[in-house]
């Protein structure tokens, strides 16, 4: 059996989440506006979102643009809105 590793990159994904007019709630990333999605419950509109920017950073990745997220902990929690670690395969 031959062991592989892959490389996993982390981003930081701040969050701003609201409720919407139909009761659930939705996800946007205050410093990438394509990035947001919607679930019926909090927990569900991360894990949408958090879908969505691993697509987005692939999608980017592959066209060579510029990923407007933060890789790794450079800055302090407290000081920054909600955050949401992705993962992507490098």
């Amino acid at each position: 059996m031959v062991k592989t590793s892959q490389r996993v990159l982390q981003y930081e994904l701040p969050l701003d989440i609201k409720r919407d007019s139909s009761g659930g709630f939705v996800a946007v990333c205050t410093i990438w506006p394509a990035c947001y999605a919607q679930g019926e419950t909090i927990d569900e509109a991360v894990l949408e979102v958090t879908a969505v920017a691993q697509s987005l950073i692939e999608l980017y990745t592959e066209e060579g643009l510029s990923i407007p997220l933060k890789r790794g902990k450079e800055r302090s929690v407290s000081d920054q809105p909600f955050m949401v670690p992705v993962f992507v395969s490098a």
